[in-house]
């Protein structure tokens, strides 16, 4: 192992004993435990997202991370405000050193993976304190004078206090405890509450058309049940503005089937026992969904620190032309949140289009967003193997440890095989995800592309977990 990785690593062991950890489970978990554990997490996340903070003074402006809230599971205003921002932040940066060997780390020792995820661990620490300070200096609930020092440290503590739960809930999945991880976990619940919400929410809202109920099938079965006019009714339910709508509760479900769809194409390619001439050998399957839904968060992550940096600017220096030309922003009309939308520069031809009529209205728009969709998403995917060990040399190395050879190459041709797989999987399946996402935020899907995608795909693994873990009982349970 390189020197500078081992000085690296070193620096951590001081801190080690005043980490919080989680014990690892010492027998095998059943899938029954693991998913009741796996509910308690949920819960637990659920419960923070509607417990408000104390002492915050400002909650009615324009959110800054709005934009970001899908990726980092996080509610405005509630111990949930974080979300899994520090963790995520902390994984990104730990796997790019690693996979860029600016650290040397040697994942096949058992210390040099306890130090490692030590230090995954701190850098999480460390990143929620930084936010949690920024967060109140920035004024984000109310100016820091009329807070006061007494409730700005209030409220420091409890975003420190939730963030090391997450940090905790995150770590009781991964040592085996339950199912998956808590980054794709919180995405999914947070994606899905919404759009349960929207459905089946009772709360009303004054339109200029009257009250109307916000939940798209509650306000479905209202006005069936209160307009005489039953054809002029269901044209409402199905296409009133500026709420959710039974068209977007449909083109939601649609988003889900096709991903699921997707998920299932593959090729397998047969890997055999090296030693062992004859013997029946596994396959190695690569997905099209190759890099999984990383080139979704990584483009999203991408666009929303935009999105934050020029909003800010556009705030501060309203007449600066270049500030323009990197995005101008206004408040529409009709909007209940006082959330501020792009409408000129970089940041509105990135913006996702809500609807066909949209596309109708503004061709270029569309276009330069399903290019720059597309060639990120791509991009990303390409970058992301490289990064992340799963390269066709990084995965060719591995059937080479495990002893394991492609059915009719030999051990030294197998990363050229690869090649002709791996790069093209992770590059059309970027595209794939990228296009996915285009079509659900056309079709105004309820929860933006980008959340049904990471909703669907965390589903679907959790799912594909259980079948594999489960002798037949979970199957019984679910029918």
């Amino acid at each position: 192992m390189g020197t500078s990785g081992v000085r690296f690593l070193s620096l951590v062991k001081p801190f080690m004993f005043i980490l919080p950890e989680v014990t690892s489970a010492t027998k095998k978990i059943p899938v029954n435990e693991k998913m009741l554990w796996t509910s308690i997490v949920v819960f637990m996340y659920l419960v923070c997202c509607q417990i408000p903070l104390y002492g915050i003074t400002n909650t009615k402006s324009s959110d800054p991370f709005y934009w970001m809230r899908v990726i980092l599971a996080s509610n405005k205003g509630t111990l949930m405000e974080l979300g899994i921002s520090p963790i995520v932040t902390s994984g990104l940066v730990m796997q790019l050193l690693a996979g860029s060997k600016i650290i040397d780390v040697d994942q096949g020792t058992k210390e040099d993976k306890t130090l490692f995820q030590g230090a995954q661990k701190l850098l999480g620490i460390l990143i929620t304190i930084a936010e949690s300070v920024a967060y109140v200096l920035s004024g984000m609930y109310g100016d820091i004078k009329d807070l006061g020092a007494g409730n700005a440290i209030l409220i420091i503590c409890q975003l420190f206090t939730s963030g090391i739960i997450v940090i905790c809930l995150d770590e009781l999945l991964q040592k085996g405890y339950g199912i998956g991880s808590a980054i794709s976990l919180f995405i999914a619940t947070n994606v899905c509450e919404s759009i349960v919400w929207k459905s089946f929410s009772p709360t009303t809202i004054n339109t200029g058309r009257g009250t109307e109920f916000e939940g798209a099938l509650i306000a479905l079965f209202q006005l069936m049940i209160t307009k005489t006019d039953k054809v002029r009714a269901l044209q409402e339910a199905f296409y009133r503005q500026n709420l959710p709508n039974v068209t977007n509760l449909l083109a939601t479900v649609l988003v889900f089937v096709l991903v699921v769809y997707f998920q299932g194409f593959q090729v397998e390619l047969p890997i055999t026992p090296a030693k062992t001439k004859g013997m029946a050998g596994q396959y190695y399957p690569i997905k099209l969904f190759y890099t999984s839904n990383m080139p979704i968060i990584l483009q999203t992550a991408l666009v929303s620190n935009l999105y934050f940096i020029s909003q800010i600017l556009y705030k501060r220096y309203p007449e600066n032309i270049i500030i323009h030309v990197l995005g101008r922003w206004e408040e529409p009309e009709m909007s209940v949140s006082g959330q501020m939308r792009p409408v000129g520069g970089i940041a509105y031809y990135i913006s996702p289009l809500n609807s066909f009529a949209e596309i109708v209205s503004d061709p270029v728009h569309a276009l330069l967003y399903i290019i720059f969709i597309l060639a990120s998403c791509a991009l990303f995917s390409k970058t992301w193997i490289q990064v992340s060990g799963t390269s066709a040399s990084d995965v060719s190395k591995q059937l080479r440890d495990q002893q394991m050879v492609m059915k009719g190459f030999r051990a030294s041709s197998m990363q050229r095989e690869l090649n002709r797989y791996i790069p093209t999987a992770a590059a059309f399946g970027g595209m794939c995800i990228g296009a996915l996402s285009i079509v659900a935020d056309f079709m105004g899907a309820i929860g933006s592309g980008t959340g049904i995608l990471l909703a669907v795909t965390t589903i679907y693994q959790s799912w594909e977990t259980i079948r594999k873990e489960s002798n037949g009982d979970a199957m019984k349970m679910f029918g």
